[in-house]
């Protein structure tokens, strides 16, 4: 069994389980806390809090763009305090303060009081996004990765899903108890991942006699473009949806907790089956196909407001969210290999962030001076589109080391 994956779980499960699984699941972990609890377990707990009068609805959405500011500081940071900080150290300070900004959010003391716990929880996941998943990586076979890149990816869908159901279930309690339980809850996933951060944590150097790859080249470039365009189609159905639901239609906050569900099934699937695509047509033609798709299910609810199409949207969406970032990831090491990975992919996440931090606080005033969801859904549509044309250019791979 590989060093670092002796924790209490692989104790029981390492017969069962292969060795790249297992070493996919601690990423899986990671992400599933730090992105799926920690960041997006907010967006069910929008109509809560505006319901029970905790946030104003502009405040509530500009909470949701704080955190996303958080995320682009984490992401932007992670390769420097990688450098300061064993990798190993530093993703479990990062489990456990994602943790706790949950459970501090159980007081209801505004919106100065939440403003700092909810940048704190973006901060920790985008150094969880950036500094587990190169390392996760670095121990997958070349012929594997992109599975292990899927694997890595469903832990957001699956946090997504688990807040979708927890926030329903605690909502008639109020808010408190619903942010108190997935902080307790995100304790349990950092105690039953903890050991299996132990290890090694180089990452392998590139083949003797090699040159290192250039790390900013056009392809990249184009890359880094794209999926900074790609935020514009993130934040339409990651902050708005349940809310849209519940109250754009007036179907209630368990109806929007429903569809946020069905958003968490599509996120949790995505990125296993683009991780299989990708390893059968490669990293390049999946992405620009799966840009494509996104684009068209984020405009469905622009033509129907049917619940078999906000179904659709909702989980083809809810897919491609993570599944690019998937793609986006491995892209990156057929472009720039191992060695400058980290620093190509903290580029791309601290880009992404920044976009969706700009775009959430621009969606925010949008919405507040129109009330407009049609719009948010045009314009995350119309920018995921040009999105997919740019990484049709980004198409000069390099064998990855």
């Amino acid at each position: 069994m590989p060093a670092g994956f002796s924790g209490p779980l692989s104790g029981v499960f390492a017969p069962m389980i292969n060795p790249v699984i297992r070493n996919a699941l601690a990423g899986f972990g990671a992400l599933l806390l730090g992105l799926g609890l920690a960041r997006f377990g907010y967006t069910p707990l929008i109509p809560v809090l505006i319901q029970d009068g905790w946030l104003s609805a502009g405040a509530a959405a500009y909470l949701g763009a704080t955190n996303l500011f958080g995320y682009v500081a984490g992401s932007l940071l992670a390769t420097t305090l990688a450098r300061i900080v064993p990798a190993p150290r530093l993703i479990r300070a990062s489990m456990l303060l994602s943790a706790v900004s949950l459970m501090a959010c159980a007081l209801p003391w505004g919106f100065a009081w939440f403003a700092p716990w909810r940048f704190l929880a973006g901060f920790t996941g985008g150094l969880l996004m950036v500094g587990a998943i190169p390392l996760i990586l670095s121990r997958a076979p070349l012929a594997q990765r992109g599975r292990s890149n899927g694997i890595i990816f469903t832990g957001v869908g699956t946090g997504i899903i688990t807040a979708g159901m927890l926030v329903p279930a605690l909502a008639s309690f109020g808010p408190a108890p619903t942010w108190i339980g997935m902080g307790l809850l995100a304790l349990v996933i950092a105690g039953l991942t903890w050991k299996q951060w132990d290890g090694d944590t180089a990452l392998p150097p590139p083949p003797q006699g090699e040159a290192p790859a250039r790390a900013f080249t056009l392809p990249v470039a184009l890359l880094l473009v794209a999926y900074t365009l790609d935020a514009a189609g993130f934040v339409p159905h990651t902050v708005f949806l349940a809310d849209y639901v519940a109250r754009g239609l007036d179907r209630g906050v368990a109806a929007g907790g429903f569809y946020w569900v069905l958003f968490g099934v599509g996120a949790i699937s995505g990125p296993l089956l683009v991780g299989f695509a990708a390893e059968r047509f490669g990293f390049y033609r999946s992405i620009v196909v799966v840009l494509t798709i996104k684009s068209f299910a984020i405009a469905i609810p622009l033509v129907s407001q049917h619940p078999v199409a906000l179904a659709v949207s909702a989980v083809t969406v809810g897919a491609m969210t993570p599944g690019i970032s998937a793609l986006a990831s491995g892209r990156v090491v057929e472009l720039v290999g191992f060695a400058a990975h980290r620093k190509v992919w903290g580029w791309l996440t601290a880009g992404f962030a920044g976009a969706s931090a700009g775009v959430g606080y621009l969606f925010s005033y949008l919405f507040d001076r129109t009330h407009s969801y049609d719009l948010l859904f045009a314009l995350g549509a119309g920018g995921v589109f040009a999105a997919m044309l740019l990484t049709i250019f980004a198409r000069k791979p390099r064998n990855p080391t």
